[in-house]
């Protein structure tokens, strides 16, 4: 195998696919990067069997060429020493050849290193997903249903199927939800051209995350594909392939509650800024709680104490209000995530009362939900 590559190109498909190799897999070959070299092109593939990325780099694309001197082969090359050299090689182009030996040798202006590689035929095929169910995206609106979900997964592997964001396609529409059993994230988004369906995909938390990173914030569309027990997310130039979590996601529509006693509405930054403030004095081992209270006229109240540390209260003036009077303490992290992950300059809160989980969206827009458990203070 031999090729000659633009470093800069290489550099960014490198960082791609080490996002997807763990030092701790069971495998030896998945601490390695594998390299394949046809005369399209060349594809770096990372996995750690539970996330694989496949990067491509086209030999020529608009009229650049990326890619020259293309001998075909393949090759794994150890992910712990070929980033480093890569990025710090002298040269804008980079020279990499391997032997049938597999010893490879990789040139850059002067400097010359040698590595041993492992044989590409012992690297774990990934499987080849079959797409005639795909949908696609645009990959920004893909990164704000990812962003507007993925915080609510549970960290506690106590039950497993929690750390992951729940997709069902359901008559055309799209949902994301993510419950940690506290509070609960869900976004639905209409996907027109979309002919299969599917209730039950969890897709782990974590590799929505990197998927996210990845992804480019660009108008390009991704294609995305479902079978049993993996999810696939293909652009132009990357293959992002997870494993799906076993169980049943639990069903989250019925914690939303389809009546409401108070109903507040308020802008956004205020409300946040002013529950970040209150948050400074609610300790840690208390959830960080602080108290909602309306106060007629116009306004909210937040307040938080500490008995060692002291208390703090502010109030927010509200757009306005409707319904009973309310006293509410909830945690401050998870409402403060829940509005962060809310786009929009004003939010409507709908409570049924101080035990009762309450529901935050965009004032005018009912696609995003963020709903919060209250916290019993005594």
């Amino acid at each position: 195998m031999k090729f000659v590559i633009q470093r800069d190109q290489l550099i960014a498909s490198v960082q791609n696919v080490m996002k997807a190799i763990s030092s701790r897999t069971v495998i030896p070959i998945l601490t390695g990067i594998k390299i394949e070299a046809r005369q399209d092109g060349i594809t770096l593939t990372g996995s750690d069997s539970d996330i694989s990325i496949e990067s491509y780099i086209p030999a020529e694309e608009n009229g650049n060429v990326n890619i020259e001197q293309i001998e075909e082969g393949s090759i794994v090359l150890q992910a712990k020493y070929f980033p480093d050299i890569v990025r710090k090689l002298p040269e804008k182009t980079i020279e990499i050849h391997s032997d049938e030996n597999l010893k490879v040798t990789i040139r850059s202006g002067k400097a010359e290193f040698n590595l041993n590689g492992q044989d590409a035929g012992e690297y774990p095929q990934l499987p080849k997903l079959q797409t005639d169910d795909s949908f696609e995206l645009p990959i920004d609106l893909l990164k704000s249903l990812i962003k507007q979900t993925v915080f609510a997964v549970s960290t506690m592997e106590t039950r497993p199927i929690l750390t992951g964001v729940n997709m069902k396609l359901e008559n055309q529409t799209l949902t994301f939800s993510a419950t940690d059993s506290h509070r609960l994230a869900s976004r639905t988004i209409p996907v027109s051209e979309a002919n299969n369906e599917f209730s039950n995909v969890v897709v782990p938390g974590k590799s929505l995350n990197e998927l996210n990173k990845i992804l480019d914030d660009t108008e390009e569309k991704v294609e995305i594909s479902v079978t049993s027990n993996q999810i696939l997310f293909r652009t132009k130039h990357l293959n992002f392939l997870s494993r799906l979590l076993d169980g049943n996601y639990p069903e989250t529509s019925r914690l939303i509650p389809d009546q409401s006693k108070t109903v507040l509405y308020v802008k956004t930054k205020e409300l946040l800024s002013t529950i970040d403030r209150a948050s400074l004095l609610a300790k840690e081992e208390r959830n960080n709680v602080v108290r909602l209270t309306t106060q007629g006229n116009q306004l909210v109240e937040i307040a938080s104490n500490h008995p060692e540390v002291g208390n703090v209260t502010e109030e927010v003036s509200i757009t306005s209000m409707e319904g009973e009077e309310l006293k509410i303490s909830f945690s401050s992290k998870y409402m403060m995530d829940a509005l962060k992950a809310i786009e929009y300059d004003e939010v409507k809160i709908e409570f049924t009362g101080a035990m009762r989980p309450f529901i935050i969206r965009p004032a005018n827009e009912d696609s995003i939900l963020q709903l919060i458990l209250p916290v019993r203070t005594y």
